[in-house]
């Protein structure tokens, strides 16, 4: 098995394939990380999310633009508003801005409702400066994104984007459920199979000052507090099993079910521990 470690989007990324990648291989998953970045990324000052973010205006955005949106507004709709890309000016302001400064304003920004913007693909219409902020399911659109660029060159391999994974092998694979509160332990593992992505999250990851970590309810501005980390597996999408990783912290299990095919592990703050029926792997009780 060959590996190839990287860092992209401000974290680690490893691809496993059989054999090393062909020539080409590796300038062409490169340039369509920068090509992603250079569009979305709100931690750097030349990218067009940081132009939306000074002015009002009308903005054409990437191809891959409705794709993302429109599963936005699917997520926004499922959690009655918490999952929403508006919430970046007040993820800034808490700390988690674009120099990591992790102090908290006085009096950060609200976040702007949802019709505050107009999506007319591949138009994007602001009424006033937003900073967006796709972290909920931008990083597997991404997965999804390289997962393309490599089937041009081999059949077979498998994407780890620290945590977002795209495995495409034949031969499953097992992953350890790390405890949000202990590194060292595990909750349970699950078996990735052929076509499978799986994503987490949790909030002791990114988290700094008094309760203060990344995933926020955009209904209040504030983070959540009853879930602690999650797990979700779907067919053929990084991106959605992302973005239900989030989502998995604002909606009830059995709604999100409901809406939309894919397995789950979620662990609450009072340690309580619930999990699909068909869910692929093993939880330790």
């Amino acid at each position: 098995m060959h590996a190839w470690t990287f860092e992209a989007i401000g974290t680690a990324w490893q691809i496993d394939t059989r054999a090393p990648l062909p020539p080409g291989a590796e300038a062409d998953v490169a340039d369509r990380v920068e090509r992603f970045d250079r569009a979305w990324s709100r931690f750097r000052d030349d990218s067009l999310v940081a132009d939306i973010a000074r002015r009002p205006g009308r903005w054409t955005l990437p191809d891959e633009a409705d794709l993302l949106l429109s599963f936005y507004g699917e997520l926004h709709e499922a959690t009655h508003g918490a999952v929403n890309p508006l919430v970046g000016r007040r993820l800034a302001e808490l700390g988690y801005d674009a120099g990591y400064s992790l102090r908290a304003a006085d009096d950060p920004a609200a976040v702007p409702d949802w019709d505050s913007i107009s999506w007319d693909p591949p138009v994007l219409t602001t009424r006033q400066p937003i900073l967006l902020d796709v972290g909920a399911a931008g990083k597997g659109l991404l997965v999804d994104l390289v997962a393309g660029v490599l089937g041009a060159y081999v059949d077979d391999f498998t994407i780890d984007a620290s945590g977002d994974i795209y495995h495409h092998d034949p031969d499953p694979i097992r992953i350890a459920m790390e405890h949000p509160d202990d590194p060292t332990r595990a909750i349970g593992v699950v078996d990735v199979g052929p076509g499978q992505a799986l994503c987490a999250s949790a909030t002791n990851r990114r988290a700094w000052g008094d309760g203060l970590h990344h995933l926020l309810d955009a209904r209040t501005g504030r983070p959540t507090r009853d879930v602690r980390a999650t797990w979700v597996v779907v067919p053929r999408s990084c991106m959605r099993a992302d973005g239900l990783a989030t989502a998995h912290f604002f909606a009830g299990a059995d709604l999100l079910a409901q809406r939309f095919p894919h397995e789950f592990v979620r662990m609450h703050a009072d340690g309580r521990v619930e999990w699909s029926e068909n869910f692929p792997g093993e939880v330790f009780t």
